[in-house]
């Protein structure tokens, strides 16, 4: 089960986990990260280094971040829904579009007091 990215990344975009993968799977979007499904080797390093806790294996993923799951793989489908293979993601590479449907899950942050 490959691992997502979930909401608690948006607009944060620390991006110390890319500094954590191995093969380069994790690609930066408009407003957060995003874990490419089939280059993703499930070794868990971005997990563990995450500073906000927003990425899970899919099959962990809470019931009212399940959007996620679909979010990051439809950011590597093209217009036929075919998924793309852009063999890694490298600092300075033009972020990957946030997918179609992306504005619909975002959750306003929470105030802390």
């Amino acid at each position: 089960m490959t691992l997502v990215i979930t909401s608690a990344c948006i607009d944060v975009k620390d991006g110390i986990c890319t500094t954590s993968c191995p093969v380069d799977c994790i690609y930066e979007g408009e407003r957060m990260y995003y874990i490419h499904p089939t280059e993703c080797i499930e070794c868990g390093m971005c997990e563990s280094i995450c500073p906000v806790d927003a990425i899970r294996y899919a099959d962990e993923v809470v019931e009212d971040e399940l959007a996620f799951v679909a979010l990051n793989d439809a950011a590597f489908r093209d217009s036929k829904g075919e998924l793309t293979e852009p063999g890694g993601w490298k600092k300075g590479d033009a972020p990957v579009p946030d997918p179609v449907g992306f504005s619909t899950h975002i959750q306003p942050k929470k105030e802390t007091v």
